[in-house]
């Protein structure tokens, strides 16, 4: 693709709708970045970013993406509505049913805000993959994206989706054409670790998984670095509903099972499960243990490809 010529194409399609003001939903990867960044250029100081801090981002996530904001000198905010997803999803299991609470309180949030500011228009940075899993048509659900399947049938806001025809490895390029420090970031699903918590998704189990997460992450990375291995596409940990008997020093211990997840792929269409190291997952595994001793005892890695899996587990 020509990035020049799809921003100016994108830029050209968003002036359609810049009559009044519009927000939009920016979570610090790379799609909604560039569709910030995109909008800007439409919008000026009309544009307002907004940042939901959902309870279930990685670490540190929050503080990272407010600043990230404040550096492309957009008009943001960032929202700590963590205890109500959190009350959202009390005693929900189905991954179904729990990507789709969630896109509706993304929705009612955006709502609440764009009103106080007299906002109409809602961006979001959807691509390809999204409306294609989230079925539709003759399209099969693989699975709801919060951003597609997961919107309420009325909304309150004019939905405008200026990356929707492109892949990953598209938008890629076009962060890498403006700049986007956060071009080559890894993927995080819109519903964030709730979906990476098999079963409810607690405060408490949010925390673990989200530890467990960035242990993946940095090992993984550090792997990288070192040479040991190429940096998958994709990594991270999955908490399963799943308890094992284990052993602290001399004493019986009954811990739930982490999933180390890493895969290799293009535009997140299809995938390859990553041929980690041993001794890169033997780190994994001891550091995730000994952390949350007290919680975890088990670890282990996910050979999957997809198809037949998916990247996340739900």
């Amino acid at each position: 693709m020509d990035p020049e010529k799809f921003c100016d194409e994108a830029v050209e399609f968003l002036s359609q709708y810049t009559d009044g003001k519009a927000v939009i939903a920016v979570s610090g990867g790379v799609d909604s970045t560039v569709a910030a960044v995109l909008g800007q250029r439409a919008y000026g100081d009309k544009l307002i970013g907004i940042y939901v801090n959902t309870g279930y981002m990685r670490k540190d996530e929050s503080e990272y993406v407010g600043n990230m904001l404040k550096d492309l000198g957009l008009n943001s905010m960032v929202i700590d509505a963590s205890e109500r997803f959190y009350s959202a999803l009390e005693g929900v299991i189905e991954p179904e049913e729990k990507r789709k609470i969630i896109g509706e309180t993304f929705i009612r949030v955006f709502e609440e805000e764009a009103h106080k500011i007299g906002a109409e228009y809602l961006i979001q940075g959807t691509i390809a993959p999204d409306w294609i899993e989230s079925g539709g048509g003759l399209r099969d659900v693989i699975k709801s994206h919060h951003n597609v399947g997961g919107l309420p049938e009325k909304m309150g806001l004019k939905l405008i989706e200026p990356l929707r025809d492109i892949y990953k490895d598209e938008v890629r390029v076009v962060a890498e054409h403006l700049g986007i420090a956060v071009a080559q970031r890894q993927p995080f699903p819109g519903p964030g670790l709730a979906i990476r918590i098999i079963g409810e998704a607690t405060r408490e189990r949010a925390d673990i998984v989200r530890e467990c997460c960035y242990i993946v992450e940095t090992e993984l990375e550090k792997g990288a670095e070192e040479g040991l291995m190429e940096i998958p596409w994709q990594y991270f940990a999955v908490l399963l509903p799943v308890k094992s008997v284990g052993v602290q020093g001399d004493l019986r211990a009954y811990g739930t099972t982490v999933v180390v997840r890493a895969v290799q792929s293009l535009d997140g269409m299809t995938a390859a499960y990553s041929k980690i190291p041993h001794e890169v997952l033997d780190r994994i595994s001891m550091r995730i243990t000994n952390t949350l001793a007290d919680k975890v005892n088990r670890v282990v890695f996910d050979i999957t490809n997809k198809p037949p899996g998916t990247i996340e587990w739900e």
